[in-house]
C-alpha cells in the first residue's frame, strides 16, 4: 500500500495537516506537495474546521526542496521547468488565500521551501530544537518561489541578509526577527500549538475569516482605498448574526453559541 504523504486528523474544529515523509525529511516532491495543496483546501473549505495546524512527522519540519527531484531537472526541457515552477507557486499562494488560520508547528528543521511554509503561516511556534532559513545559495539555486513571504515576514534587510547569506537561523534567532511568533520546549510543542488554535477556533469563524481577507485584500492598497474595503466588510460582520449573540451572552454572563452566519 502506497504511503500518504500528508495526513489529516481533525478534533475540536481544528485540522491538522502532517507531512509524512520522514525518511526525506518531508521534502517537497510534486507528490507531497499536491497532497499538501489538496489538504490545506480541503480544510479551508470545511465549515467544521476553524483552525489549521501544519507540522512535520519525524525529525524534521520540512527540509524545502526534494533534492532528487532537483536533480532530474536538468535533463528537463525549459517550458516543462516553467510549469513545475508555476505548480508549486500554488502551494504558497494559498497562505494569501486560504480564510482559516493557518499555525506553523515547526517541529525541526524548516529549510528553503520549508522556511516558506512557516513565513506562509499566519502564526508560528517552533521547538527549542528547530532551524530556519533559506540556504539555497549553497546549491546554486535562489529562494525564488517564498521570496515574497520571507520578505513580508521579516522584512527587506533581513530577508535579503537571509538569502543572500544562506544563513540557518536557530529557533530563537528566528523569533528575534519575527519569523516565528514563539519558542517552547520540544516536548510542549504540540500542545501549544493544539492550545493556540483552539483558542482561535473558539472564536466566531465569521469575523475571524473576514479579519483574514481584511488583512490580505488591503495590503497593497493606497491608505484611503483601504480603508474602503474595511468599512464594506464591516458591515458583513455588523449585520451578522453572531454579533448580536456575542453582545448578547457578554450581557448575559454566558458564552456565545456562534453559528458562522
Amino acid at each position: 500500500m502506497e504511503q500518504r504523504l500528508v495526513l489529516v486528523e481533525t478534533a475540536e474544529r481544528v485540522a491538522t495537516i502532517r507531512l509524512n515523509a520522514p525518511e526525506k525529511r518531508n521534502a517537497l516532491s510534486e507528490a507531497l506537495t499536491e497532497e499538501l495543496i489538496a489538504a490545506i483546501r480541503k480544510a479551508d473549505a470545511d465549515p467544521e474546521v476553524h483552525a489549521i495546524v501544519l507540522t512535520g512527522n519525524g525529525p524534521a519540519f520540512c527540509a524545502g526542496a526534494d533534492i532528487g527531484e532537483l536533480r532530474q531537472s536538468f535533463e528537463k526541457p525549459a517550458p516543462q521547468l516553467y510549469a513545475e515552477g508555476r505548480a508549486a507557486a500554488e502551494l504558497f499562494k494559498l497562505g494569501a488565500l486560504v480564510r482559516t488560520p493557518l499555525i506553523a508547528a515547526v517541529n525541526g528543521p524548516a529549510l528553503g521551501g520549508g522556511c516558506g511554509l512557516v513565513a506562509m503561516c499566519h502564526l508560528a511556534i517552533a521547538s527549542d530544537r528547530a532551524t530556519l532559513g533559506t540556504p539555497e545559495l549553497r546549491l546554486g539555486l535562489a529562494p525564488f518561489v517564498i521570496m515574497p513571504w520571507i520578505r513580508r515576514a521579516v522584512g527587506h534587510k533581513k530577508a535579503l541578509e537571509l538569502m543572500l547569506t544562506a544563513a540557518v537561523l536557530t529557533a530563537e534567532e528566528a523569533r528575534e526577527i519575527g519569523l516565528v511568533q514563539r519558542v517552547v520546549p520540544h516536548e510542549q510543542l504540540e500542545a501549544e500549538a493544539q492550545a493556540l488554535a483552539r483558542q482561535i477556533a473558539g472564536f466566531s469563524p465569521l469575523p475571524v475569516r473576514l479579519a483574514l481577507d481584511g488583512f490580505f485584500e488591503t495590503e497593497e492598497l493606497d491608505l484611503l482605498k483601504a480603508f474602503d474595503y474595511l468599512s464594506t466588510i464591516r458591515l458583513v460582520s455588523f449585520l451578522s448574526e453572531d454579533l448580536r449573540e456575542g453582545t448578547t451572552a457578554f450581557f448575559e454572563r454566558r458564552q456565545p453559541e456562534w453559528k458562522g452566519r
